[in-house]
């Protein structure tokens, strides 16, 4: 693998993998927080898990052109920093006394602004930084630490809730954004001075964005799978962590280690990402493993205490196994056709289509579980999640085996 000798993906590397750590302590322990000390209700749960993801709806679409202004390091250490000095905010509002719900939605937005920048920003850094001839192997690796990350976090993030208090674990989030911070800092490679449009304009270069992501055939029904699920996800976000709480009667440490169970596949669907690729087809295993692993999921609902933790923590594992090969090509197949002077807004017109749809999700989510209750809720999510593969199941990658080489600003599939 080339990319074990690239110092400053090594540093890269580093840093996402420590952030990634603190974040997923974060994404368990703060929900853990509302739900088991300040009794948020589904509906407020609901909110909670929206306000994580909003801004990637808000702001997501202008956060594209800026990005292509600047350079991008700089703008992802800036951002590591802020979301380092919010997520801190929590443990010291709870030591003197004056942590609310309000607080937690609004770091939680706020944090979700800074995700915003530094997710397109990283993605957009990553062909300049390796090449576009080494993304599926750069890609696998971050998605590793993601994966590892998703391991460790949540079981140490439930653990750590249950015996020093969920508002202390928040540290850990906050440590690893410096640490992402400081790794950043030290690559060495000289990015190249964006590309100065003639005429800047917002609007127009946002629909310059657009106009490449939704005139492409393929990459819509990318998109289209992906927000497709991401939006039944957001459902489950909202009643996920009340499901295992509150229907099954878990303990935080055993929910935080069943929900750990997703991340032992995701790390196994990272290392295996690239070999897949290269035996059934970098672009086919886009369509192919989702069709295999994605079912598996609609086992979650079965899950009891005990024993019964055994057969949806392995659907889990099989489930987020195909997630993350999924991304691994879906990334790196935007990637690979995009030209360099509209990575960042490609980029940002995907997720603000994807990672807007997990808030309107998680908004529906808490309404539903108020209404019909969290099981029933949680079958719609699983449901609909697994119904986003047939977007890709029937389009134009069905024909393909592998990725392009080279880049295109032809707008068509």
């Amino acid at each position: 693998m080339a990319l074990w000798g690239h110092p400053d993906f090594r540093r890269l590397w580093t840093g996402d993998t420590i952030s990634q750590f603190g974040a997923t302590v974060g994404m368990t322990v703060i929900p853990l927080l509302a739900a088991g000390v300040l009794d948020a209700t589904p509906f407020e749960m609901g909110l909670l898990a929206a306000a994580s993801t909003m801004a990637f709806l808000v702001i997501g679409l202008p956060a594209g052109v800026w990005v292509d202004r600047m350079r991008r390091k700089p703008l992802m250490i800036a951002m590591d920093v802020v979301r380092a000095a919010l997520m801190l905010s929590v443990p010291l509002a709870w030591w003197l006394g004056v942590l609310g719900l309000t607080q937690l939605v609004v770091v939680s937005l706020a944090v979700g602004v800074c995700t915003v920048f530094f997710d397109v920003a990283y993605q957009s850094y990553l062909p300049s930084l390796v090449g576009r001839g080494q993304l599926v192997e750069g890609n696998s690796k971050l998605q590793a630490s993601l994966s590892v990350a998703e391991v460790s976090g949540p079981a140490i993030g439930g653990y750590a809730a249950q015996f020093l208090g969920a508002a202390n674990s928040v540290l850990a989030t906050g440590l690893g954004y410096l640490s992402s911070a400081f790794f950043l800092a030290r690559i060495r490679t000289v990015e190249p001075v964006p590309e100065r449009h003639p005429d800047p304009h917002l609007r127009r270069e946002i629909m310059e964005g657009l106009r490449f992501v939704f005139g492409n055939t393929t990459l819509r029904s990318i998109v289209a799978c992906t927000g497709t699920s991401n939006f039944f996800h957001g459902i489950q976000n909202a009643v996920m962590i009340l499901f295992l709480l509150q229907t099954v009667d878990l303990s935080e440490g055993t929910a935080g280690l069943v929900l750990s169970a997703g991340g032992v596949g995701g790390v196994l669907g990272a290392a295996f990402a690239y070999r897949i690729g290269l035996l059934v087809g970098q672009a086919r295993m886009i369509w192919l493993i989702p069709l295999l692993t994605w079912p598996f999921t609609l086992a979650l609902p079965f899950i009891s205490d005990g024993l019964g933790l055994v057969l949806p923590m392995v659907a889990l594992a099989v489930t987020s196994f195909g997630i993350v090969v999924y991304n691994v090509g879906q990334v790196s197949y935007r990637q690979a056709i995009c030209p360099d002077h509209l990575l960042g807004r490609m980029n940002a017109s995907i997720r603000w289509v994807v990672w807007g749809a997990t808030p309107l999700g998680a908004l529906l989510g808490g309404g539903l579980g108020s209404w019909i209750g969290i099981v029933p809720t949680l079958w719609v999510s699983l449901a609909g999640s697994v119904g986003g593969m047939l977007w890709v199941l029937f389009s134009p990658l069905r024909s393909m085996r592998d990725l392009p080489t080279t880049s295109s600003v032809e707008a068509h599939g």
